[in-house]
This record gives structure tokens, sequence and C-alpha cells, in this order.
């Protein structure tokens, strides 16, 4: 097959690698590698692909359609931090793009990003506009480090009507230049390599979720600062790979080790009460609510939701709820 637009030969340097972790998301897998071929033409990369031992074994198909894709098999399920090391370790761009199997360019985003990183000499991470399938942002693409604070007004609707109090303002105003942020979401991260290197790269004492804070928390630590680009747009469709139970036990684990790790025991403590108080007013609204329905012969509609925070509380009653890793076999 001829090499894409895009692709560098074999004699040329590569500004860019971009790494994308798979977990049993083969068909997604096929149409986000394209659409970066299709919108990336200013940039010399290489596509790198790490599977994590994922049980439909599908993943070579790729090879039929992108002869120079970089294939890298696990035979163990390295989690999302693991995977993502290793394919850093067979990389050779001058920076790095850990990008999500689950994501779609719709826009030349890589070409902006890229563009962008270039006039910011003291760039940690970088990402983009995430938005939802129906093109809908997602308030997800700019984060704030676990607090008790931000735990306990976890509402979405909160964050919508308030974006700027809540340090998302940035999604829903056209036209800013790159802003500066907190934390980055994990879907789409760029990095200059030797700024990767020098922040420790992802910390493996995570499995799933919250090593994209961490990996934010070190650069800043480090004298970074990580930037939100709201002119690169990326769709990304989220939690496909993994079951809904599964990643809300490990996002409650994955918070209390980041508290644990950078604020110390006490803070983790508190930390871990709040989780625990709100989980649980919220299962009590959702009684009542239940409650409320019945007496009026009504449907209720909040099954997923009770589910979510029942294994949250579940969750954080345990006595390994302070693990980072976790047996269960799963990461994307």
């Amino acid at each position: 097959m001829r090499p894409c637009p895009g692709t560098p030969t074999s004699a040329e340097p590569v500004d860019l690698s971009v790494i994308l972790v798979n977990w049993n998301s083969e068909k997604y897998l096929r149409e986000c590698i394209a659409t970066i071929y299709e919108w990336t033409h200013h940039v010399l990369f290489e596509v790198i692909v790490v599977d994590n031992a994922s049980p439909s074994g599908n993943v070579d198909a790729l090879r039929k359609h992108f002869s120079e894709l970089k294939l890298i098999k696990s035979s163990k399920n390295l989690g999302f931090a693991g995977a993502n090391n290793l394919g850093f370790q067979h990389s050779t761009g001058d920076c790095i793009l850990f990008l999500n199997p689950d994501t779609k360019l719709n826009s030349p985003a890589i070409d902006t990003m890229m563009g962008e990183i270039k006039r910011l000499p003291k760039a940690g991470v970088i990402g983009c506009r995430l938005l939802n399938a129906d093109f809908s942002v997602q308030t997800s693409s700019i984060m704030k480090y676990p607090r008790i604070w931000n735990v306990i007004l976890q509402i979405e609707c909160l964050r919508l009507r308030w974006p700027t109090l809540w340090g998302i303002g940035a999604l829903f105003t056209p036209g800013l230049p790159p802003t500066e942020v907190e934390a980055i979401s994990g879907a789409c991260m760029l990095m200059r390599r030797e700024v990767f290197a020098q922040v420790g790269m992802f910390s493996e004492e995570y499995f799933m979720y919250s090593e994209d804070l961490d990996l934010c928390y070190q650069a800043v630590k480090a004298g970074f600062k990580n930037y939100h680009v709201g002119s690169a747009t990326i769709v990304h469709y989220g939690g496909t790979s993994s079951p809904p139970v599964w990643q809300t036990a490990m996002k409650a684990r994955a918070q209390l080790w980041f508290c644990a790790k950078n604020y110390g025991p006490f803070y983790s403590l508190l930390f871990r009460l709040a989780m625990v108080t709100n989980a649980s007013v919220r299962l009590l609204l959702l009684v009542a609510m239940r409650l409320v329905a019945r007496t009026f012969g009504a449907r209720h509609p909040l099954d997923s939701a009770w589910l979510r925070w029942s294994i949250t509380l579940k969750t954080l009653l345990s006595r390994n709820s302070v693990a980072a890793r976790s047996a269960i076999p799963i990461a994307s």
C-alpha cells in the first residue's frame, strides 16, 4: 500500500507519534486512524497501536488497511497508563499524541494543536475540545484535580449553568487563544517528547482513570503549563470498551489514590469521607424520588443513577478502595 499523506519514509524524521491503546475497540479504531490520515496534512507522523491483550484478537486486521501502522501486541493487559508508556518506548516523534481509539477527527485538530505547541515553550499537556456524537461539547475536555469541594458539587447542570466558576468557560467561548487550565482529558493529550519523559511518563500506579489528571499535575509541579486549544475539535464517543459498572468502581479507586499520592493521607481520608457522604445523600434522594414516583403511579427512570452511586458507595467502603490497580480485566 502506498504511504498516506503525512506518513514519513524510513529516512525522514518524525514530528509526531500518535499512540492509541486498544482493548476490543477495533470497530472504532479503524475509523479513528482513517480520520487521522484524512485531516492531518502538515505534520509528518507515525501511528502506533498498542493492543492491550484484547480478547477479540481482531487487531491484526488493521494492517490490511494501514500497512505503515506500528502494531505492538502486549501479552497481558497493562492498563491505560502502562500500555501508553509501552507505545512511547517504541515511538520516535518529537511530540507524542495520546489518543483514545473511540475518537475521530472532524477537523485538522492535530495540525492545529501541533501549531500551538510550537508557540508555547512552557507547554506541558495540550488538549482540544472534545465533542459527543451529536457534536455537543463534552465538559470533561477540561478537568479539575480531585478536591473535596468539586466532588460534593459534582452536578453536571451546575457546570453547564456556570461554566466559568468550574474553569470550563473556554469550552463555550469561541475564538479564544490557548487557555491555561488545570488538567486535560486523557482522550486526547499532546506533549513534547522530552516533557513526557521529564515528568516520569504516565504513572502505572493507576490501572485506569486519573492517570491523565496525575500526568497534568506532575507537569505543573515540574514548572510547565497545561493548555486547552478550543480551535481544535475531535469527536469522542467515550466508554466504549469497559462495562459501566467497572468504570464506576475504577474511577472511585483512582480518585482516592490520586489524593493519597499527591495530597497526603489526611486529605485523602477527608476526601473519602466527602465521597461517602456525597454518594449516600444521592442514594437517599433517589429513594425519595422512587417513593414519590410509586405514589403517583409513574415509572422511575433513574435506575442507572441508582446503580452508579450504589457501586460508588460500596467501592468507597471496601477495604481495598484506595488501591489504584485492580484485578478487573479492563483498560483502553
